[in-house]
């Protein structure tokens, strides 16, 4: 009999921040967001700044990610990011301040701008709005 639900683990260099069975899945891969159902294949795959979606008896819940790697296997879905949020953690004031602080700073290009490190925190911001609302 195939399994209902699939075991999500979300595990930061600081904590474990989340460790449950869920009937579903979505995570921010660096193709595209990637779906994840009980019985999925083995796999490995890169993680970017976006939101997961998971689901639980039809309520579904987000968190932020800033990054990391996810393996999937033995309906077993572990992810290492390097931070993650849980929606209802999420300061939404102070991440849409990080949104506008970057956006000026990719607006203007000051001299010595790092932009890939302005877009990253431009990407991580929204990630943690969509994700806390």
């Amino acid at each position: 009999m195939a399994a209902k639900t699939i075991l999500m683990e979300i595990v930061t260099p600081e904590r474990i921040v989340l460790q449950k069975e869920v009937d579903s899945l979505v995570v921010p891969a660096f193709e595209g967001y990637l779906g994840v159902l009980p019985g999925h294949a083995p796999l490995v795959t890169g993680l970017k700044a976006g939101v997961v979606k998971y689901t639980i008896r039809g309520k579904t819940s987000r968190l932020a990610l800033s990054g990391g790697f996810m393996e999937v296997v033995d309906n077993r879905a572990v992810i290492l990011a390097d931070t993650a949020e849980r929606g209802e953690e999420i300061d939404l004031a102070r991440a849409q301040r990080a949104r506008e602080r970057a956006q000026q700073r990719l607006k203007n290009r000051e001299a010595g701008l790092d932009v890939l490190r302005a877009e990253l925190a431009l990407q991580r911001a929204l990630a943690r709005i969509k994700a806390g609302e």
